[in-house]
Protein backbone atom coordinates (compact mmCIF):
# COMPACT_ATOMS: atom_id res chain seq x y z
CA UNK A 1 0.00 0.00 0.00
CA UNK A 2 1.46 3.32 -1.02
CA UNK A 3 1.22 6.67 0.08
CA UNK A 4 -1.21 9.03 -1.59
CA UNK A 5 -0.53 12.51 -2.09
CA UNK A 6 -3.14 15.45 -2.71
CA UNK A 7 -1.31 18.39 -2.21
CA UNK A 8 1.28 20.36 -0.53
CA UNK A 9 0.96 23.19 1.82
CA UNK A 10 3.06 25.19 4.47
CA UNK A 11 4.17 23.05 7.51
CA UNK A 12 2.47 26.06 9.92
CA UNK A 13 -0.82 25.71 8.96
CA UNK A 14 -3.49 24.28 11.63
CA UNK A 15 -6.37 24.96 10.28
CA UNK A 16 -7.40 22.14 7.92
CA UNK A 17 -10.71 20.40 8.72
CA UNK A 18 -10.46 17.03 10.83
CA UNK A 19 -11.55 13.72 9.73
CA UNK A 20 -11.68 14.70 6.18
CA UNK A 21 -12.17 11.68 3.81
CA UNK A 22 -10.37 10.92 0.97
CA UNK A 23 -10.03 8.82 -1.54
CA UNK A 24 -11.03 4.72 -1.94
CA UNK A 25 -13.82 2.28 -1.79
CA UNK A 26 -13.50 2.45 1.85
CA UNK A 27 -12.24 5.97 1.99
CA UNK A 28 -9.10 6.79 3.88
CA UNK A 29 -8.57 9.21 6.48
CA UNK A 30 -6.08 12.07 5.19
CA UNK A 31 -3.39 13.12 7.47
CA UNK A 32 -0.51 15.40 7.23
CA UNK A 33 3.29 15.17 7.05
CA UNK A 34 5.25 17.64 8.06
CA UNK A 35 8.85 18.04 6.71
CA UNK A 36 10.74 21.29 8.05
CA UNK A 37 9.00 24.07 6.25
CA UNK A 38 7.06 22.43 3.83
CA UNK A 39 3.93 19.73 4.28
CA UNK A 40 2.34 17.08 2.20
CA UNK A 41 -2.00 16.31 2.74
CA UNK A 42 -2.13 12.32 2.44
CA UNK A 43 -3.75 9.42 3.12
CA UNK A 44 -3.00 5.80 2.62
CA UNK A 45 -3.65 4.88 -1.52
CA UNK A 46 -5.90 1.88 -2.18
CA UNK A 47 -4.59 -1.44 -3.90
CA UNK A 48 -5.74 -0.40 -7.60
CA UNK A 49 -6.00 2.90 -8.00
CA UNK A 50 -8.34 4.10 -10.78
CA UNK A 51 -10.06 7.50 -12.44
CA UNK A 52 -13.34 6.46 -10.99
CA UNK A 53 -16.20 9.49 -10.71
CA UNK A 54 -15.82 8.91 -6.83
CA UNK A 55 -12.24 9.16 -6.22
CA UNK A 56 -12.09 12.21 -8.89
CA UNK A 57 -14.73 14.04 -6.36
CA UNK A 58 -13.15 12.48 -2.77
CA UNK A 59 -9.49 14.26 -4.63
CA UNK A 60 -11.43 17.69 -5.41
CA UNK A 61 -12.89 17.99 -1.96
CA UNK A 62 -10.17 17.16 -0.23
CA UNK A 63 -8.02 20.06 -2.31
CA UNK A 64 -11.31 22.22 -1.71
CA UNK A 65 -11.46 21.69 1.90
CA UNK A 66 -8.13 22.18 2.84
CA UNK A 67 -7.93 25.31 0.17
CA UNK A 68 -10.75 26.89 2.92
CA UNK A 69 -8.13 27.86 5.38
CA UNK A 70 -4.50 28.93 2.90
CA UNK A 71 -2.64 28.23 0.15
CA UNK A 72 -2.43 24.75 -1.27
CA UNK A 73 -0.01 23.35 -4.31
CA UNK A 74 -2.47 20.97 -5.57
CA UNK A 75 -1.61 17.63 -7.21
CA UNK A 76 -2.66 16.09 -10.20
CA UNK A 77 -5.27 12.83 -9.71
CA UNK A 78 -3.37 9.45 -9.02
CA UNK A 79 0.13 10.80 -7.28
CA UNK A 80 0.92 8.12 -5.32
CA UNK A 81 4.52 7.95 -3.27
CA UNK A 82 6.14 4.31 -2.21
CA UNK A 83 5.30 5.20 1.30
CA UNK A 84 5.54 7.93 3.65
CA UNK A 85 9.08 8.40 4.25
CA UNK A 86 9.33 8.98 0.26
CA UNK A 87 7.11 12.08 0.33
CA UNK A 88 9.11 13.49 3.35
CA UNK A 89 12.37 13.07 1.36
CA UNK A 90 10.49 14.49 -1.56
CA UNK A 91 9.31 17.40 0.62
CA UNK A 92 12.90 17.65 1.91
CA UNK A 93 14.80 18.15 -1.65
CA UNK A 94 12.34 20.48 -2.77
CA UNK A 95 11.45 22.21 -0.09
CA UNK A 96 12.25 25.87 -2.03
CA UNK A 97 10.86 25.04 -4.97
CA UNK A 98 7.65 24.63 -2.87
CA UNK A 99 7.59 27.64 -1.04
CA UNK A 100 8.41 29.26 -4.12
CA UNK A 101 5.47 27.87 -5.84
CA UNK A 102 3.31 28.22 -2.78
CA UNK A 103 4.26 32.28 -2.53
CA UNK A 104 3.22 32.55 -6.35
CA UNK A 105 0.03 30.72 -5.94
CA UNK A 106 -1.13 32.46 -2.74
CA UNK A 107 -4.60 33.58 -3.02
CA UNK A 108 -4.96 32.08 -6.76
CA UNK A 109 -7.11 30.21 -8.47
CA UNK A 110 -7.87 28.91 -11.70
CA UNK A 111 -9.85 29.54 -14.34
CA UNK A 112 -9.98 27.45 -17.58
CA UNK A 113 -11.57 28.86 -20.65
CA UNK A 114 -12.26 26.98 -23.68
CA UNK A 115 -13.91 28.14 -26.59
CA UNK A 116 -15.41 27.24 -30.21
CA UNK A 117 -17.68 28.67 -33.09
CA UNK A 118 -21.42 28.81 -33.14
CA UNK A 119 -21.24 26.74 -36.47
CA UNK A 120 -24.11 28.95 -38.12
CA UNK A 121 -22.68 32.39 -37.13
CA UNK A 122 -19.02 31.92 -38.11
CA UNK A 123 -20.36 30.88 -41.75
CA UNK A 124 -22.38 34.16 -41.49
CA UNK A 125 -19.37 36.20 -40.54
CA UNK A 126 -17.08 34.22 -43.26
CA UNK A 127 -19.37 34.72 -46.15
CA UNK A 128 -19.28 38.77 -45.17
CA UNK A 129 -16.15 39.20 -45.00
CA UNK A 130 -14.72 37.93 -48.19
CA UNK A 131 -15.36 38.59 -51.70
CA UNK A 132 -14.23 36.05 -53.15
CA UNK A 133 -15.83 33.03 -51.24
CA UNK A 134 -19.42 35.34 -51.42
CA UNK A 135 -19.09 35.41 -55.13
CA UNK A 136 -19.05 31.47 -56.24
CA UNK A 137 -20.96 30.67 -53.75
CA UNK A 138 -23.70 33.10 -55.64
CA UNK A 139 -22.33 31.34 -58.90
CA UNK A 140 -22.69 27.85 -57.78
CA UNK A 141 -26.49 28.67 -56.49
CA UNK A 142 -27.12 30.67 -59.97
CA UNK A 143 -25.86 26.89 -61.79
CA UNK A 144 -27.92 25.09 -59.68
CA UNK A 145 -25.19 24.27 -57.56
CA UNK A 146 -22.13 24.01 -59.65
CA UNK A 147 -20.09 21.39 -60.85
CA UNK A 148 -18.49 18.98 -58.03
CA UNK A 149 -14.76 20.86 -58.93
CA UNK A 150 -16.34 24.12 -58.11
CA UNK A 151 -17.99 22.56 -55.26
CA UNK A 152 -14.91 20.96 -53.85
CA UNK A 153 -13.49 24.52 -54.24
CA UNK A 154 -15.97 26.34 -52.81
CA UNK A 155 -15.78 23.87 -49.66
CA UNK A 156 -11.68 24.03 -49.12
CA UNK A 157 -12.13 28.57 -49.32
CA UNK A 158 -14.40 27.97 -46.80
CA UNK A 159 -12.41 25.69 -44.25
CA UNK A 160 -9.53 27.16 -44.52
CA UNK A 161 -11.13 30.72 -44.04
CA UNK A 162 -12.62 28.63 -40.87
CA UNK A 163 -9.30 27.77 -39.77
CA UNK A 164 -7.80 31.43 -39.87
CA UNK A 165 -10.44 32.53 -38.13
CA UNK A 166 -10.17 30.21 -35.35
CA UNK A 167 -6.55 30.91 -35.06
CA UNK A 168 -7.71 34.80 -34.67
CA UNK A 169 -10.27 34.33 -31.82
CA UNK A 170 -7.78 32.32 -30.29
CA UNK A 171 -5.44 34.96 -30.10
CA UNK A 172 -7.84 37.27 -29.37
CA UNK A 173 -9.32 35.51 -26.25
CA UNK A 174 -6.06 35.31 -24.85
CA UNK A 175 -5.12 39.20 -25.58
CA UNK A 176 -8.31 40.33 -24.03
CA UNK A 177 -8.05 37.94 -20.88
CA UNK A 178 -4.32 37.83 -20.10
CA UNK A 179 -3.90 41.01 -18.80
CA UNK A 180 -6.33 40.18 -15.84
CA UNK A 181 -4.52 37.11 -15.34
CA UNK A 182 -1.33 36.63 -13.24
CA UNK A 183 -0.07 33.25 -15.56
CA UNK A 184 -1.72 31.53 -18.72
CA UNK A 185 -1.24 28.34 -19.20
CA UNK A 186 -2.40 26.81 -22.76
CA UNK A 187 -4.12 23.25 -22.49
CA UNK A 188 -4.04 20.49 -25.03
CA UNK A 189 -6.12 20.99 -28.20
CA UNK A 190 -9.09 19.08 -28.24
CA UNK A 191 -11.70 18.32 -31.05
CA UNK A 192 -14.29 20.77 -31.09
CA UNK A 193 -11.73 23.19 -29.02
CA UNK A 194 -10.35 26.64 -30.78
CA UNK A 195 -8.78 27.29 -27.42
CA UNK A 196 -8.39 26.02 -24.18
CA UNK A 197 -6.53 27.81 -22.07
CA UNK A 198 -6.19 28.37 -17.86
CA UNK A 199 -6.01 31.47 -16.76
CA UNK A 200 -3.90 32.42 -12.77
CA UNK A 201 -6.69 34.54 -11.73
CA UNK A 202 -6.25 36.64 -8.04
CA UNK A 203 -9.48 35.91 -5.87
CA UNK A 204 -9.79 39.32 -5.85
CA UNK A 205 -9.99 39.93 -9.56
CA UNK A 206 -12.17 36.93 -9.82
CA UNK A 207 -15.44 39.04 -10.74
CA UNK A 208 -13.64 41.80 -13.03
CA UNK A 209 -12.26 38.25 -14.88
CA UNK A 210 -15.65 36.96 -15.37
CA UNK A 211 -17.13 40.29 -16.70
CA UNK A 212 -14.57 40.38 -19.16
CA UNK A 213 -15.75 36.87 -20.72
CA UNK A 214 -19.41 38.01 -20.62
CA UNK A 215 -18.03 40.82 -22.31
CA UNK A 216 -16.73 38.96 -24.68
CA UNK A 217 -19.57 36.64 -25.33
CA UNK A 218 -21.86 39.97 -25.66
CA UNK A 219 -19.00 41.41 -28.34
CA UNK A 220 -18.35 37.90 -30.66
CA UNK A 221 -21.70 35.95 -30.03
CA UNK A 222 -19.90 33.81 -32.96
CA UNK A 223 -17.90 32.17 -29.93
CA UNK A 224 -18.81 29.95 -27.85
CA UNK A 225 -17.11 30.41 -24.39
CA UNK A 226 -16.92 27.79 -21.44
CA UNK A 227 -15.64 28.25 -18.12
CA UNK A 228 -14.59 26.05 -15.16
CA UNK A 229 -13.37 27.89 -12.06
CA UNK A 230 -12.47 28.45 -9.37
CA UNK A 231 -10.26 25.66 -9.53
CA UNK A 232 -6.91 24.26 -7.72
CA UNK A 233 -3.91 25.66 -9.59
CA UNK A 234 -3.09 21.96 -11.45
CA UNK A 235 -1.50 23.73 -14.80
CA UNK A 236 0.34 26.43 -12.46
CA UNK A 237 2.05 24.23 -10.34
CA UNK A 238 5.42 23.51 -11.78
CA UNK A 239 6.99 26.56 -14.03
CA UNK A 240 8.56 24.78 -17.39
CA UNK A 241 11.96 25.23 -16.50
CA UNK A 242 11.30 22.62 -13.35
CA UNK A 243 8.90 20.31 -15.59
CA UNK A 244 12.15 19.96 -17.97
CA UNK A 245 14.50 19.68 -16.08
CA UNK A 246 13.27 18.11 -12.84
CA UNK A 247 9.86 15.93 -14.57
CA UNK A 248 7.42 18.29 -12.43
CA UNK A 249 5.89 17.97 -9.19
CA UNK A 250 3.07 15.10 -9.64
CA UNK A 251 5.82 12.94 -10.74
CA UNK A 252 8.05 13.69 -8.18
CA UNK A 253 5.54 11.84 -5.98
CA UNK A 254 5.00 8.49 -8.48
CA UNK A 255 2.64 7.81 -10.93
CA UNK A 256 0.14 10.84 -11.84
CA UNK A 257 -2.75 10.08 -14.05
CA UNK A 258 -4.68 13.13 -15.90
CA UNK A 259 -6.93 15.80 -13.49
CA UNK A 260 -9.85 16.42 -15.60
CA UNK A 261 -10.88 20.16 -15.99
CA UNK A 262 -13.94 19.44 -18.27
Amino acid sequence: MGTYVYGIIHASRTSLPQDMDGIGESPRPVRVLRQGEVAAIVSDAPDQLRPKRRDLLAHQRVLDEAGAGGVVLPMRFGSVSEDDNTVTSVLAERTEHFLERLRVLEGAAEYNVKANHDEEAVLRLIMADHDDIRTLAAANREAGGGTQEQKIQLGEMVAAAVQAREATDAELLQQELEPMAEAVSAGPQSTGWLANLSFLVDRGSADRFLSAIDQLRQEHPHLELRVNGPLPPYSFVDTPSSQQTEGGTAAAFGTAATQSNE
